[in-house]
């Protein structure tokens, strides 16, 4: 969870993953929406896939980037978890 945390902690990060909410993205196509190197892109990626946020697949000569919704819904799921408990306190 730390490594979500950490993911979701960066602005660019989280436009990367919202842009990924519309389909899988090579990482030249989610560097046109940025303002900031190839390798800034990669450094970033490589992070939401640490925290398994993502994942890729390659395909021919491209690596496409896929938004993993699991993880989504486990922390959707630990967040309600925690409101819950906070309540009944």
């Amino acid at each position: 969870m730390k490594d979500v945390f950490k993911a979701l902690a960066d602005p660019t990060r989280r436009q990367i993953l919202i842009l990924l909410k519309g389909g899988d993205l090579t990482a030249g196509e989610i560097a046109k929406h940025f303002n900031m190197s190839k390798s800034s892109i990669s450094q970033h990626l490589n992070i939401l896939k640490q925290a398994e946020l993502v994942y890729h697949n390659k395909i021919g000569q491209y690596i496409y980037y896929t938004l993993n919704t699991t993880v989504f819904q486990e922390l959707v799921s630990w967040t309600m978890d925690f409101i819950d408990k906070g309540e009944h306190e």
